[in-house]
């Protein structure tokens, strides 16, 4: 999908509001007005529609993606050819941090599902924020950590999880990372189907199997969990 980005638009660069806009990253909580702006001076503005492309997988990743308003998702492409959906942000956060680390190119390709507003900073600023600033330094760590967690459980659920087993473990995360029993699909079934790594047909038999014993009800993209100690027992293998 290289060369496939779409053509984003500048931003108004007004800067007074930079320490509000820049603050609510949770990269650069805690990090003084004065470097704020410093940030803000270096980053360069842009606007991208509903279904722009801000970065292709393997671009160079030359520039670290401030994501100050809307939402994205990141999606690769299997060996297989097939494009599942590896992961959905809203802002504030910042996008793909490994990539600019590492300097191999972005890992995913990143795509507006709703208008978005971006700061572009480029990577020797980032580099240098990151070996300058210690909180900055543990977040990274933080999210390495994080990503390599779920890397694994993502990898140990898809060689051995069902279909069900894994949809229910999907439900009671999200559940728990919302603190709330409605959970809203991300971009639909067949998002949410790649998110799992199976099919949007499994997918529907799986949630209509919940839905038919009364452990969850599904309406307007929204599924509400009616029967949460049922839906736990789903999410062990071997047990119904």
């Amino acid at each position: 999908m290289r060369g496939s980005v779409s053509p984003d638009t500048p931003a108004p660069d007004a800067e007074p509001g930079a320490c509000a806009a820049l603050r609510d990253v949770p990269l650069l909580r805690g990090l003084p007005p004065d470097r704020l702006r410093a940030l803000w001076r270096a980053s360069v503005p842009r606007r991208y529609a509903a279904g722009g492309v801000l970065r292709a997988a393997g671009d160079p990743a030359g520039h670290l993606l401030l994501l100050l308003g809307g939402r994205v998702a990141a999606t690769v492409v299997s060996a297989g050819g097939r494009v599942v959906r590896v992961g959905a942000w809203a802002g504030p956060c910042a996008l793909d941090k490994v990539a600019v680390i590492d300097d191999r190119g972005h890992t995913a390709t990143y795509t507006a599902l709703t208008p978005c507003t971006v700061r572009s900073l480029p990577r020797a600023d980032f580099l240098a924020l990151v070996d300058g600033a210690a909180a900055v330094r543990a977040h990274v760590l933080r999210t390495l950590a994080a990503q390599a967690r779920d890397q694994q459980t993502r990898f140990t659920a898809a060689a051995t999880l069902p279909a069900p087993a894994r949809l229910a473990a999907w439900l009671l995360a999200e559940a728990a990372r919302r603190r709330s029993r409605r959970v809203p699909l991300p971009g639909g079934q067949q998002a949410l189907a790649d998110h799992l790594g199976v099919t949007r047909v499994t997918l529907n038999r799986a949630l209509s199997g919940l839905r038919r014993d009364g452990v969850v009800t599904y309406a307007h993209g929204e599924i509400e969990i009616t029967a949460p100690e049922t839906l736990a027992l789903r999410a062990t293998p071997g047990t119904r």
